[in-house]
């Protein structure tokens, strides 16, 4: 429509040649053409504020006295802790020589708490393990570990369930050989052992360059990316930097043998000797997940 006017006020302009007439004329449609533009995104801003307000006053009411679910990861079963003694080897009835690690348990091992569902939102049982001097520990933790009737303890954690814990109450012990039996599998988790700053090549596995030849890169990174696009260094990239200290799990090792003080498991577990060591049932799908 705005075109059409501009033609015709053209073609009038040649035949008239009245410039100041035409001149008058544009900027009266100019005016006419944005007053209608402002009006309409007033109305459209208003009507979508409108909604807006109206949306999340019907989600606020509805998602009001809602309880706040969490997600985590869930464990196969309630397990115990202890810490890391060595490696050794056993040999099996059928003459095999198996690398094993010997994990010792010291006294404790003590339900503290037991959270369902219904009270808590998840359902958890709560072990404290390594009983140490009252005073090294803080007094809420004194007072809540008083409280379920346990004596203070260095380490409080949870095994998170997928349904209630059944026959686990507060106060009682839990024993390593009630727990597991040889030939369970279980999930060990503990830190591995810190490396402390260490290159790409021994921290990912990157292939090193030529050790002759004239090179000059013999264990170097290489390039991190291009300089013009996107001229920067994306998250996540493998580089350089601290290795080892971290939070590791190992799935599915089977238990050799076990005894009220030990627990020997067949192959590695991460960390060092006297790390503390978390066992826990194994996750297998069909069975306990």
């Amino acid at each position: 429509t705005l075109l059409h006017t501009h033609l015709s006020l053209l073609q009038t302009y040649y035949k008239t040649h009245h410039y100041s007439l035409i001149m008058s004329a544009l900027a009266q449609t100019f005016t006419a053409t944005s007053a209608s533009a402002l009006a309409s995104r007033k109305s459209s801003s208003f009507n979508a504020r409108s909604s807006l307000t109206t949306s999340s006053s019907s989600s606020s009411s509805s998602t009001r006295g809602a309880r706040l679910q969490t997600f985590a990861r869930v464990d196969g079963g309630v397990g115990v802790f202890g810490n890391k003694a060595g490696m050794t080897q056993i040999f099996t009835d059928d003459g095999l020589c198996v690398p094993v690690t010997v994990i010792a348990v010291k006294d404790g091992n003590y339900v503290s708490a037991v959270k369902t569902a219904d009270a808590d939102g998840y359902n958890a049982v709560q072990v404290a393990y390594d009983a140490v001097a009252e005073h090294k520990i803080t007094k809420p933790e004194v007072g809540h570990l008083a409280k379920a009737g346990v004596k203070p303890m260095r380490h409080v954690e949870e095994f998170r369930l997928a349904a209630p814990a059944d026959g686990i109450t507060v106060g009682q012990k839990l024993s390593a050989p009630e727990m597991f039996k040889e030939g369970d599998y279980v999930d060990i988790r503990g830190t591995s052992i810190g490396k402390g700053f260490q290159g790409s090549v021994k921290r990912h596995g990157f292939a090193r360059g030529l050790m002759t030849h004239g090179s000059k890169s013999h264990r170097q990174h290489g390039s991190v990316g291009a300089g013009t696009y996107p001229g920067r260094i994306f998250p996540g990239k493998k580089m350089h930097g601290h290795m080892g200290n971290e939070t590791t799990t190992i799935k599915q090792l089977k238990i050799m043998r076990v005894e009220d003080d030990c627990i020997i498991i067949r192959g590695n577990v991460p960390g060092k000797k006297g790390n503390l060591i978390r066992v826990a049932p194994a996750k297998i799908v069909g069975k306990n997940c």
